[in-house]
């Protein structure tokens, strides 16, 4: 095999200091012809291993990640629309980003790049990737015919060729693109990894660290609200609280969990996913000593679609549950509210009207 700073002089942009790394038109802009020529020189040595490890080692690593993202653009598509079931990058959501800053990480130790800050990243986000997967598969995400229920009611409300259209543009490619984007400030860690040398930085400790405990939050948040639904089917066969989980019935009659972190904040599962992205996208920005760089448009675009996904799952649990509007007055969506109120607390007169007019139908999602 040749040399591998033959490989690394074609694949990264000579970068001289830490601010260039976060250049879009140093780093980015030169190596986008490669995506072009990719798929013919892949197709060319499809039975040559060495070649294709060639390839990937002379390949700019953020080109190689987009490539991927774009080839698994139309795979979901046929099979969405041939299944009519639109969970098809649900089901990658878990594994995807992480793979993609695995990849960063063995890239950069195949062409003798320091790594020490890549790996770091690598293992916390294999960890929120094994926390995510786990909790989709226990909720049946990977069971044959499973979809989301949210996808069902967007298909009844647009129709089909609206739906085949909203799949094309953005369950397909924009949430495909999405994935890649909220990896794309590793890219940025590796370049100043290879002006800055082989050490932790403060910054490295700080926001590794942080982003393992954010999935440690995640993973607390998501147990919290198993263990709730658990109790409440097993409440709902028998009319009687289970013995085995601290809930009292008044918590499982309002149908949805209040406890725990979910008595602060209406999604904390939520807020620490949003975060964990955000906290990858600063790390980023320290790094290279920037106040904004280009891959913002990851952490932004998953804020803007957890947003808009938040808002139809809430208008969907305000329809079902007559409590809910309650909750939302009394607990944040996301960060907690200065004055939060325990939903154990009594209620106003005003918020009794909420209910009973929640219960009487007034202001449910129609469909």
């Amino acid at each position: 095999m040749p040399d591998p700073r033959t490989f690394i002089d074609a694949a990264l942009p000579l970068v001289k200091s830490l601010p260039d790394c976060s250049d879009f038109s140093k780093t980015v802009e030169p190596f986008l012809p490669q995506l072009y020529d990719l798929p013919y020189r892949v197709a060319a040595h499809i039975t040559d291993p060495q070649g294709l490890q060639e390839i990937y080692l002379a390949t700019n690593p953020l080109i190689t990640s987009l490539a991927i993202a774009l080839f698994l653009t139309p795979l979901v598509l046929i099979v969405s629309e041939i299944n009519k079931n639109y969970s098809q990058v649900d089901r990658l959501w878990s594994i995807i980003p992480a793979a993609y800053n695995v990849h960063y990480s063995v890239w950069a130790h195949l062409n003798g790049l320091p790594t020490l800050r890549l790996d770091h990243l690598m293992a916390v986000s294999v960890l929120w990737s094994i926390r995510l997967t786990f909790n989709y598969w226990r909720k049946g995400g990977y069971t044959v015919g499973s979809e989301d229920y949210r996808w069902a009611i967007v298909k009844d409300y647009v129709g089909p060729v609206p739906m085949f259209i909203f799949n094309i543009v953005f369950i397909s490619l924009a949430q495909n693109i999405l994935l890649w984007l909220v990896s794309t400030p590793t890219y940025i860690l590796l370049l100043s990894a290879k002006v800055s040398g082989n050490e932790l930085s403060q910054y490295d400790t700080f926001f590794s660290r942080t982003m393992l405990v954010l999935v440690v939050i995640e993973f607390f948040a998501d147990q919290q609200q198993w263990n709730y639904h658990q109790a409440k089917d097993a409440y709902s066969k028998t009319a009687k609280v289970p013995a085995d989980h601290k809930y009292t019935r008044e918590q499982l009659d309002r149908g949805f969990n209040t406890s725990g972190l979910w008595s602060i904040s209406r999604h904390p599962n939520f807020l620490a996913e949003q975060s964990f992205w955000v906290c990858l996208y600063q790390w980023s920005c320290m790094e290279s000593w920037s106040y904004l760089n280009w891959t913002f448009a990851g952490a932004f675009g998953y804020l803007i679609l957890f947003q808009a996904s938040t808002w139809l799952t809430e208008l969907l649990s305000a329809g079902k549950y007559p409590e809910y509007k309650v909750y939302q007055e009394r607990v944040g969506k996301f960060l907690p509210k200065p004055n939060t109120k325990n939903m154990s607390a009594p209620m106003s007169d005003k918020e009794k009207k909420k209910v009973q007019e929640a219960k009487a139908g007034k202001g449910s999602l129609k469909r």
